[in-house]
This record gives structure tokens, C-alpha cells and sequence, in this order.
């Protein structure tokens, strides 16, 4: 670390110190970190030491956060990672956007909003066509976004029920020495989507609502010859679908309904020789109206920063 520039950062209110820094100085660790610099705090100013140029992104970083912490919003790990991002790509001055509208309360009232513009155009491309396919890696939150919009069309009046399926491949493990019936060894595979809807919905109304039929998680197999009418559907994991598999999902499309199918096109655990149903849909779907396909890279995950620059690490062997 180069330690020949010392620049002092002063919040436009007293106030916004606590959320600035983050409990136990959390966020002032992440820049750190991402930035290779010396933060401290001295007080109602912050000090940064470093390499200029780097200290400067920092600066700009926290300025932006400065900023919506003043308009009244409550900052987190994610918001600084997503600023630092939207600073290296040169879009800083659009992350005060993110924070314009909220997208849906979670059970404990806390807002959900989009954390960096790929979430942005995604749930703008949810808005606006009936069919939407994200592509990309895990921590870019795809799956919980597509659930949070469709609870929020549910809640809206939008739309009377969500279906939320995935096809059981069995990714290094075998569904016949799990326990349990058909469910109990299906369910492990479905528990992201029972995690984002209990965040958002809370686990009592999740359950009620699913025992009315209201909301409805099952393995892929079983939405063969239905008709999908007046449903907010998600299919998630869709690399792992065949071109069978992705064909019959997306004919279940019915009047006043809308589908998001996710995947991770690096993460295809098929068997054999099997064609992944999502690769194939962006080429035969390419020209269809009302399909949008939006692509993520390892610089939207909002994860911990370290998991960014792991799947860039693989991405990068992968590409070799």
C-alpha cells in the first residue's frame, strides 16, 4: 500500500458518521479492502491514505453514500460494494437512482430496492415484457428479485397466484438416498425460493398463502400440461432444463401472466451430453417480441466483495 496521500472526508452532516462508517467500522473495512487504503475515523471526519488515485474513488464513493444517507436512507454492506462498482465502471453518478423507488417492504418493513443499475434494467425489463430471462452468476440476485416482483404484482392485484418452479437435477448428489417422500427430497433444491419469500412475506404468511394455493413451489415435471393463466411464474435454475424441458415450460404461458426464467449459464449440471434448454432459448427466442433477455456479470454480484473476484477467478480459468 502506497501511504503518500492523506485526504480528509468530512459528511455534510454530523449525523450520517454512524451509518457512513457502519457497525464496527464495517464499511470503512469494505473500501479498505476494495481499495487498498488506510480509512480511519477521527471523530466527525474520515481519513484516507493510499495511492491518489484510489484514495480520489474513495472519496467519490463516499460522497455518493453521503448523499442518500441525507435524503434519509439507512446504508449497508451492499450499498457500499455497489457503489464501488458503479464508481469503477464510471456510473457513479447514477447510484442515487437505485434509491428513488422502493420495490417492496420485507416482513420486518425494511425497503427492498434494486442495488446496482444490472438490477435495474432487469426489474425495468420485468415491467415492461412477459417473458424475461437473467442470465448470469450466483449473488446478483436474479431469484429474489423476480420474487420480489412477483409478490409485489400479487399484492398489486396483478396478478391471483405465483408459481415459482425448478427443475430436481442432481447437482453431485442423488435425490434417491435423501429421505422422505417426493417433496422432502425435492424441497432442498427449492429452499433459495422458500428463503426470499419467507425474507419478504415472512414464514406464517408464506405458509398460509401456499396452503391456499395462492403461491405454489414445485419441481419443473410438474407444470406438464397445465395452462398458467393469471400467474406471476418463475423458473429458476433453467440451465439445468433440456431444450424439452425449456420448451414446455414457456408454452405454459397463459392471458395475463408473466414468466422470469433464471440461470446461470456456467453452473450446468446435465447429464451426458444433454443441451442446456437455456442456452438454447437465447438463440431461438433472439427475435421474439415481448422475450427480453438480460445478461449479468461477476461486477453486479452484491455479495461480500471476495465473492466477485472468486467467480471472475473462474470465469477467467474457464475462458482459457
Amino acid at each position: 500500500m502506497i501511504s503518500n496521500n492523506v485526504v480528509t472526508f468530512t459528511p455534510s452532516d454530523p449525523k450520517n458518521i454512524v451509518n457512513l462508517v457502519g457497525i464496527n467500522d464495517a464499511n470503512l473495512k469494505l473500501l479498505e479492502e476494495t481499495y487498498d487504503i488506510s480509512i480511519v475515523e477521527n471523530g466527525n471526519t474520515i481519513q484516507l491514505s493510499g495511492d491518489e488515485s484510489t484514495v480520489a474513488s474513495a472519496v467519490a464513493v463516499l460522497n455518493a453514500l453521503d448523499k442518500v444517507i441525507t435524503d434519509g436512507i439507512m446504508i449497508s454492506a451492499t450499498d457500499v460494494i455497489s457503489a464501488s462498482k458503479m464508481a469503477e465502471k464510471g456510473t457513479l453518478e447514477y447510484f442515487g437512482e437505485l434509491y428513488n423507488q422502493v420495490l417492496i417492504r420485507d416482513s420486518k418493513k425494511r425497503p427492498i430496492r434494486v442495488k446496482n443499475m444490472g438490477q435495474k434494467r432487469y426489474i425495468d425489463a420485468i415491467r415492461q415484457y412477459d417473458v424475461v430471462f437473467g442470465m448470469g452468476p450466483a449473488g446478483t440476485g436474479k431469484t429474489f428479485l423476480a420474487v420480489v416482483m412477483a409478490i409485489s404484482a400479487f399484492k398489486k392485484g396483478e396478478v391471483s397466484r405465483i408459481i415459482v418452479t425448478r427443475p430436481a437435477v442432481e447437482a453431485g448428489e442423488s435425490l434417491g438416498f435423501l429421505p422422505g417422500d417426493l417433496k422432502e427430497k425435492v424441497d432442498p433444491y427449492l429452499r433459495p425460493i422458500y428463503d426470499s419469500l419467507f425474507t419478504i412475506l415472512g414464514v406464517e404468511t408464506t405458509s398460509r398463502l401456499m396452503d391456499r394455493g395462492l403461491i405454489e413451489v414445485a419441481p419443473l415435471a410438474y407444470m406438464r400440461g397445465r395452462t398458467l393463466d393469471d400467474a406471476f411464474v418463475i423458473l429458476d435454475e433453467a440451465q439445468n432444463t433440456t431444450h424439452a424441458q425449456m420448451k414446455m415450460f414457456l408454452t405454459r404461458l397463459g392471458f395475463n401472466s408473466k414468466m422470469v426464467v433464471n440461470g446461470d449459464q456456467t453452473q450446468i449440471d446435465l447429464p451426458g451430453r444433454a443441451r442446456s434448454g437455456l442456452l438454447e432459448s437465447e438463440k431461438i427466442l433472439a427475435n421474439v417480441e415481448q422475450v427480453k433477455f438480460i445478461k449479468f456479470s461477476f461486477n453486479d454480484v452484491v455479495r461480500h466483495p471476495v465473492v466477485a473476484k472468486i467467480v471472475k477467478a473462474y470465469e477467467e480459468e474457464e475462458n482459457q
